[in-house]
């Protein structure tokens, strides 16, 4: 993007200040984010295994059919010897046929089950072993609130703002061509062009990208070089929230969790791993009467990324995942345990205390 798209003309911004120096009132104001930019990138860590629970079956009367029972147990068993993921998947919620989770409507009160450790993920069932097995795909996962009259907007206008705010989040997470590194275009193109200190960063993070400057921290890119996205789904969860905000704005916080399963660059590598990516983006829809924008665009308000499985102390601009079979020493931090699922807690009270420097360790993947 041109230095002229990233700020505004020299004729707005004149009139802008002579306004504001004036004191009209009502004088349109240049938007600002406020943004915590906080990141924590955890290490995969696979969670320990759990001891097998023993199975006391109902006593059996003793009769004609007692016989077939115990054949039928007997095969049972052999069955289980032969192929004990498939059982475990079965009992435990991990197989391709688990039940979809109602839409969230409100933040839970606790994380999701934990499953069998024995459930590593595949080429065929990469979210295996994942509470995300039973999360939607794509904006499938997002919930969308039902729209009301809200600040300067209609009924209508803020069921549009709530479609684009949707749109966003798919234009940055789960774009395919953005994941394998493109330029996120119709993301930015959703941004206020007038909003010129997220202009400006935008134009540095993808020129030279730093721990200050870090495209990761709105939008999900892997170095395709290094692995590669095992199949065409991305999991979510998560929903839309909106209420009225400074100078009659609709302000729409989006707070939802990425899944994204990786195998290695090389095509004969069939390990799987997965890059989990929790968001919370805040986004002002914005009065054009009121504040310098572009219509149909949006002013950040903040945003905050917390990521498991990115690569620790990684400022690359793209997300280097770790596999089981090459996992590096544990480094600052690596004591810290977080649920990469649990959205029983707000981003605030996620990443209290946390610095953008440490590297944790992740309960599950």
């Amino acid at each position: 993007m041109s230095k002229g798209e990233a700020s505004i003309s020299d004729e707005e911004w004149e009139r802008f200040q002579r306004e504001a120096e004036a004191g009209t009132q009502g004088a349109p104001e240049e938007p600002s984010a406020r943004a915590r930019m906080v990141t924590r990138r955890l290490r995969e860590e696979t969670a320990r295994p759990e001891g097998w629970r023993t199975h006391q079956p109902a006593r059996q009367r003793r009769g004609k059919g007692w016989y077939v029972v115990a054949l039928l147990l007997a095969a049972g068993l052999l069955f289980m010897a032969l192929d004990p993921g498939r059982v475990t998947d079965w009992f435990s919620g991990g197989g391709s046929g688990d039940t979809p989770l109602a839409a969230e409507s409100v933040r839970p009160d606790q994380p999701p089950a934990t499953e069998s450790a024995a459930q590593q993920p595949t080429l065929q069932q990469p979210f295996r072993g994942s509470p995300a097995a039973r999360w939607g795909d794509g904006t499938a996962g997002i919930t969308v609130p039902e729209a009301r009259a809200t600040g300067w907007m209609s009924e209508t206008q803020v069921s549009q703002a709530l479609d684009r705010s949707r749109d966003f989040l798919a234009a940055s997470n789960l774009d395919s061509g953005v994941l394998l590194g493109q330029p996120p275009e119709k993301a930015i193109a959703l941004i206020n062009p007038k909003q010129k200190d997220v202009q400006d960063y935008l134009a540095t993070a993808f020129r030279a990208p730093s721990k200050d400057a870090d495209p990761l921290m709105l939008f999900s890119r892997f170095a395709t070089e290094k692995v590669r996205l095992v199949g065409d789904v991305v999991k979510t969860r998560g929903r839309i929230t909106y209420r009225e905000g400074k100078r009659g704005a609709v302000e729409v916080t989006t707070d939802v969790t990425y899944v994204y399963p990786v195998a290695h660059a090389a095509e004969r590598s069939d390990e799987v791993a997965r890059t989990i990516v929790r968001r919370e983006v805040v986004m002002s829809w914005d009065d054009p009467a009121k504040v310098i924008t572009e219509p149909g665009t949006f002013s950040l308000v903040s945003y905050k990324s917390d990521t498991t499985n990115g690569g620790c102390d990684n400022d690359t601009g793209f997300y280097v995942p770790e596999f089981r079979s090459a996992r590096t020493a544990t480094g600052p931090g690596a004591d810290r345990e977080v649920d990469p699922y649990d959205r029983s807690t707000s981003m605030n009270a996620r990443m209290q205390g946390a610095d953008d420097t440490e590297c944790g360790t992740a309960t599950r993947s």
